[in-house]
């Protein structure tokens, strides 16, 4: 890397004029080198084992180091990494132009950073990651401070940090401190808290994108209501239009954080404890602007989705694993939400959303465009009114659907003029609802079958044909009789598996020195003896 330009060209063979070292982004194209080329010289005269001879020159000398630089880009970085230690040309080249950078964060990174952000200058995408079964400490708040001095602060936008157990609030303010262009940041397995973000809002004012993970740091409200109202103060967050929070035991305390986004539009809440209608209510009253809303695993109920109407612009919605969710919820968000284009929702077999619900979507969504029913129980009378109102429906799934079958694959066909790919996994369909499709849904171009057993292959390579080459149709069917064989052939490996490792412990087991020692070692063999005879009779039957 310390080797400059031109006492690096006298070096070379006949080199030719160095080209401009002016570097602009540019999209990579679809070219991998991951070796300084060779050329091959024939030589007449001499046998098969001595046909190459080395090359006169290296010709990758020919190459600009903008064509180099996009020859690097399209490297994974394993064969990148390889290719920066040819020549001191290519990790110069290398160096100056390698904008993703991920770090194992031990605790001597803070001793080795400045080296490494003073090699890579260009850095714009940072991944700091410690793996639990390395052996060493992960970065310590001492460490990150190392590293934040280091940091190429001007150009840093995105910042991933995973399983820094070690870093507190202090040090990942030491972190954003040092990098106020950030736009994303990611956080996964850390153990500060949300004071931590505090400091974050308050020297990130370009922060966009915020996902939060499983963090050990928070308080444990065990998912009171009341806890919303923490003595926290966030910082208004003009800027921030994504978050994501998932895996969180309180995530509750990050509520005043995604309210104080008023041009927040994109919002996931993940598998996160507490009581969710209250904070629904709150956000969506300051951030009216939302567009998509992802809610999986959540206590949150039919007043949580009353409060999504105050958001008109909301366009993709998914509800998965809500039980407390009934048709009454849906309905609010139809009647307000006319710009919905992708719903999802997995209701989990409770029953509790169903015709009345879907009819309402079409009523109040004619822009819909995708919609996945998972354990949801829709009939004819839903699917006709989605049929005729939804005219640009594109995309169905149907997984788990009891009530979905031969009148409701054809109503389908009669109805759903747009639909061009379909999905139906475990559902009572047969070959007669699927032979409907011969001549109706016109754009369909794609059906995916799964676990559905009344429909046969006949039928499927018959549609096949109807419908011409540019159609596709798969089924896969997984029969009773051929899982249970299969977990009872994996039952008799298992137990085959054990059998032998127990046989393989017993005779490795030391011969017992004295005569204590053998009546202990005899007691314990008629143990292992007695197991490995219960699993051969467990194996057997």
């Amino acid at each position: 890397m310390g080797h400059s330009l031109s006492s690096h060209s006298k070096s070379t063979l006949s080199s030719p004029p160095r080209r401009s070292r002016s570097l602009s982004p540019m999209s990579p194209p679809p070219l991998r080198l991951t070796a300084p080329m060779q050329i091959a010289a024939e030589d007449s005269g001499s046998d098969s084992s001595s046909s190459f001879a080395p090359p006169a020159r290296d010709y990758t000398q020919d190459l600009p180091d903008e064509i180099l630089a996009l020859v690097f880009a399209s490297l994974s970085p394993t064969d990148r990494n390889a290719c920066s230690l040819a020549c001191s040309r290519w990790m110069e080249v290398d160096a100056t132009t390698r904008h993703r950078l991920s770090l194992d964060a031990r605790a001597a990174l803070g001793n080795a950073a400045p080296a490494l952000f003073a090699r890579f200058t260009a850095v714009t995408k940072l991944a700091l990651r410690w793996a639990r079964g390395s052996g060493a400490d992960s970065l310590s708040d001492y460490g990150a401070a190392a590293v934040a001095t280091a940091l190429p602060s001007g150009r840093l936008s995105r910042l991933k940090l995973r399983g820094l157990r070690q870093l507190s609030d202090a040090g990942l303010a030491s972190l954003a401190a040092a990098a106020p262009a950030i736009r994303k940041l990611s956080v996964a397995s850390c153990t500060f808290g949300p004071k931590a973000f505090v400091a974050v809002l308050q020297s990130c004012p370009l922060l966009e994108d915020l996902s939060v993970k499983r963090l050990r740091g928070l308080p444990d409200t065990a998912g009171a209501t009341t806890s919303i109202a923490e003595d926290i103060k966030f910082p208004p967050a003009s800027s921030l239009r994504s978050v994501c929070l998932k895996d969180l035991y309180s995530a509750l305390c990050f509520v005043p954080l995604v309210a104080s986004s008023p041009e927040l539009r994109s919002l996931k809440i993940l598998r996160c404890s507490g009581a969710w209608d209250l904070p629904l209510e709150v956000i969506t009253a300051r951030a009216p602007g939302l567009v998509e809303l992802h809610l999986e695993k959540l206590q949150v109920g039919d007043r949580g989705l009353a409060a999504l109407s105050a958001c008109a612009n909301l366009e993709v919605l998914f509800l998965v694993k809500t039980p407390e969710c009934t048709d009454s919820g849906i309905i609010s968000v139809a009647e307000k939400c006319h710009r919905l284009r992708k719903l999802h929702v997995d209701g989990w077999r409770t029953n509790r959303i169903g015709d009345f619900g879907l009819m309402a979507v079409a009523r109040g969504c004619p822009n819909l465009q995708e919609l996945v029913l998972i354990g949801v129980n829709p009939t004819v009378l839903s699917l006709r009114m989605l049929g005729e109102h939804c005219r640009t429906l594109e995309r169905l799934a149907l997984c788990g659907c009891e009530t979905v079958g031969d009148a409701e694959i054809i109503c389908l066909a009669e109805r759903w003029a747009a639909l061009k790919k379909l999905c139906i996994k475990g559902c009572p369909v047969s070959d007669r609802g699927m032979e409907a499709l011969n001549g109706g849904c016109p754009s369909l171009v794609k059906v995916k079958l799964k676990r559905c057993r009344g429909v046969s292959y006949e039928c499927i390579e018959n549609l096949k044909v109807t419908r011409g080459g540019s159609f596709s149709i798969s089924l896969d069917i997984v029969l009773e009789h051929d899982a249970r064989s299969a977990s009872e052939n994996g039952a008799q490996e298992n137990g085959q598996a054990q059998i032998t490792a127990l046989t393989d412990q017993m005779a490795g087991m030391d011969l017992p020195v004295n005569a204590a020692g053998a009546q202990s070692s005899t007691h314990t063999i008629t143990r292992m003896r007695s197991v490995v005879s219960a699993l051969r009779r467990s194996v057997a039957s």
